[in-house]
């Protein structure tokens, strides 16, 4: 079990956007924060009003966004375009190559995500999905084989809970779990997490919900 707390993510602020790391990305370098397992990328951005990523490639790689406010103005190489809104997740796997922008459509405000990149298992031909999603209490899947699915063995979840609920996870074999506290607090053991804390596991853990909570679960091979 390893603890990430929020204050010590990797940071970065270049005016139209203000971003923190989980993870070693661009400019930002930690060689004990290279991944986890499956999981390569999980950036949480703010976007000022009508700035964004202009057209950009990716390749090999399973590409996920969660918009949790504003607007998200995407395009892309395979002729998509889509305006996404809280609720939305879209996946976007880049394959072979896929070439996409991503713009906060608002001009008035800010747009707030999160992004995450997990390895692709092989080479593919590009393709893009997205959908909105009503998220009910307890778990609500996002990415899997029943909801939004991608080319790697994964499944990522948005759950809400509320004060004072035990819940117990486990990961199936060979795989890991990165939790973060979107929002809310929990206790793992005689630890407490707090709004964007996170924690990784591979053995089963519970948790002790303290306060009305949201949380990011991302699954993964660790192999």
């Amino acid at each position: 079990m390893k603890i990430y707390k929020a204050n010590e993510r990797g940071k970065a602020n270049y005016g139209w956007l203000n971003t923190n790391y989980s993870f070693s990305f661009a400019d930002y370098y930690n060689p004990e924060l290279i991944g986890y397992g499956a999981l390569r990328v999980l950036n949480d951005d703010i976007i000022a009003p009508g700035q964004g990523f202009p057209n950009h490639p990716h390749e090999n790689m399973e590409i996920i966004t969660i918009v949790t406010s504003g607007e998200l103005k995407h395009a892309d190489s395979t002729g998509k375009f889509a305006v996404l809104t809280p609720g939305w997740v879209q996946v976007m796997s880049a394959g072979t190559g896929i070439v996409h922008s991503e713009f906060n459509n608002s001009i008035t405000e800010q747009l707030e995500l999160f992004q995450i990149w997990i390895k692709t298992k092989s080479e593919i031909q590009p393709k893009h999905e997205e959908r909105k999603f009503e998220f009910n209490k307890g778990w609500n899947e996002v990415v899997s084989k029943k909801s939004l699915e991608i080319n790697q063995d994964a499944n990522i979840s948005i759950g809400l809970f509320d004060k004072d609920e035990l819940i117990s996870l486990e990961p199936a074999k060979g795989k890991g779990i990165f939790l973060m506290v979107v929002k809310g607090k929990v206790k793992v053991n005689d630890e407490v997490l707090k709004r964007r804390d996170a924690i990784s596991f591979e053995d089963e853990i519970e948790l002790n919900i303290l306060k009305e909570t949201e949380l990011l679960k991302i699954e993964v091979s660790i192999k």
